[in-house]
């Protein structure tokens, strides 16, 4: 197999990304906005926390949503999009609002800034220091991905990273306890894309016939799941859907013959066992199927061992091999924009 199509800036910004989450690790760990978040916000002074984003900063925002429904909080996540137009009444001094936008002023997120007019508190989490949302908001995070060439990959995965942190302030939770969890995120994914050439070798071979794909998970892995899809879609022009294991159930398991190539995230314990049984019955059905689990069978599925934590992180991982697999196949430049942009300036 040929990978010198694929040999390019996007791949670049993959391999890059044990660099990303230590330089965003180092930057959180040094930051004190977490200590004001952790002694201002709560949920005495707040009736709920809306969670805001587009794309994978949206999907992104899957774990923490869990996180704070644990700890008492009554979390709304919504579509920046959605917010601006159908629910700005939630934008009001008795909502906290966490923002995520790894450039920090694409068109929906500058439009909610205008909108709230300092009604809602807001967190804003962003890749980009002097960005509208960086200097609007009452609390910035402030990643340190570096720049990207297209795709989010880099922001993404640094984006979780600060989101874990958060959650611990918001919870009011042990910071340096939960900084200490996340400390191991750059070796795994460096861990696991030392071997990437192997690994898109080996997608090649299971993605050869496949013309349809579908990414599919619970909880926490969501997020790997939708954001997984999306960059399938931006990097390579095929069509993927990421959805949960039983919404697959309730009607696109129909669509189940060979060409059908299924992804399902193993996840958490308490519902392995439904995971598994879900890729046997697809496997039974005459699809591929795969499962992304710290003890698959495949090199290329099998994620790095690491705290619960830290697992939505790594599970991208995967997901971004099959897009250089997928490219190898076409013999195209993975990530290479030809109709959208970066930087989404029109809604």
């Amino acid at each position: 197999m040929d990978l010198e199509a694929i040999e390019g800036k996007y791949l670049s910004d993959l391999l890059h990304q044990p660099e990303a989450l230590q330089a965003t690790w180092n930057n959180l760990r040094n930051a004190s906005v977490f200590d004001a978040i952790a002694s201002s916000c709560n949920t005495e002074r707040f009736q709920r926390i809306v969670l805001t984003g587009m794309g994978s900063s949206y999907f992104g925002l899957h774990p923490l949503r869990m996180e704070l429904a644990e700890h008492g909080w009554t979390p709304l996540l919504l579509e920046t999009s959605e917010l601006i137009h159908y629910f700005p009444h939630l934008l009001a001094r008795s909502s906290l609002v966490v923002a995520v936008s790894q450039s920090g002023k694409s068109v929906e997120t500058v439009r909610m800034l205008e909108l709230n007019a300092r009604k809602a508190a807001i967190i804003g989490v962003t890749n980009e220091a002097d960005s509208p949302l960086a200097k609007q908001a009452d609390f910035a995070v402030l990643t340190t991905a570096g720049e990207e060439f297209s795709v989010s990959c880099k922001t993404y995965i640094s984006a979780l990273l600060a989101l874990r942190a958060l959650a611990a302030a918001l919870c009011k939770l042990d910071s340096v306890h939960r900084l200490r969890d996340l400390e191991g995120a750059p070796a795994a994914a460096e861990g696991y894309l030392k071997n990437w050439k192997t690994h898109v070798e080996e997608l090649c071979h299971l993605l050869y016939d496949a013309r349809h794909l579908f990414l599919l998970g619970r909880g926490a892995s969501l997020a790997a799941a939708e954001t997984g899809a999306l960059i399938i879609k931006e990097a390579d022009h095929f069509h993927a859907e990421g959805m949960s294991c039983a919404a697959f159930r309730h009607g696109p398991f129909e669509m189940l013959q060979p060409g059908i190539f299924v992804g399902v995230f193993a996840g958490e314990k308490r519902t392995r066992a439904l995971n598994d049984g879900l890729v046997n019955d697809i496997l039974s059905a005459g699809a591929q199927a795969v499962s992304f689990a710290d003890d698959a069978a495949r090199l290329a599925c099998r994620l790095p061992e690491v705290p619960d934590l830290v697992r939505a992180i790594v599970e991208i991982l995967p997901v971004q091999m099959i897009t250089l697999a997928l490219a190898a196949l076409a013999n195209r430049e993975p990530g290479k924009f030809e109709r959208a942009t970066k930087l989404t300036v029109v809604e």
